[in-house]
């Protein structure tokens, strides 16, 4: 059985096997999450994302970690919110649900997420939150695998509070 929490904090800090970074499609570090991911992973982790060139909304891809304590970093580029009309429901389940996929085959056992599309891309918070724990918990009950535990990691109290409450009202139903 896979562990799920969701706790505050700073996913360059976390020990797993894998970070999920919420990236933009050119893999060029920005802000935020993305932003801290490369800056604490160090300047190997751009040149290995040039290397890989662009990935599109919805789309992940994994390179080294470098000087991150964790094995693995997923990219993971989630759609920017444009009232709901460009499928960006879809595209945020398919970021999770490809980088769990992306996580199993690669035998990490562990990994850390962050609020994808929250931030900047203004996706609703409550939403996302929703969609994350909705696509997480689906995903692992209809695939064969090892994850062992799945954390989401949020960078505010606001947004933390969010997710527990969508948490406890999904255990409800």
């Amino acid at each position: 059985m896979t562990q799920i929490s969701i706790k505050l904090g700073d996913i360059t800090k976390e020990n797993v096997d894998c970070i999920v970074n919420a990236a933009n499609a050119a893999l060029s570090g920005g802000g935020g999450v993305d932003g801290a991911i490369h800056k604490a992973s160090g300047p190997l982790l751009l040149e290995e994302c040039r290397q890989l060139g662009r990935c599109a909304p919805g789309e992940c891809c994994i390179t080294d970690a470098y000087n991150l304590p964790v094995k693995r970093i997923i990219h993971a580029v989630g759609p920017v919110w444009s009232g709901g009309v460009k499928n960006e429901e879809a595209l945020l389940s398919s970021v999770y649900s490809r980088s769990l996929a992306l996580c199993n085959k690669e035998s990490l056992h562990s990994i850390a997420f962050p609020n994808i599309s929250c931030g900047a891309y203004k996706f609703p918070i409550q939403l996302a939150c929703n969609i994350a724990l909705t696509t997480v918990n689906d995903w692992l009950e209809n695939n064969a695998n090892d994850i062992h535990e799945v954390r989401f990691i949020c960078y505010d109290p606001k947004i933390l509070k969010i997710f527990i409450n969508v948490q406890n009202l999904m255990q409800k139903h």
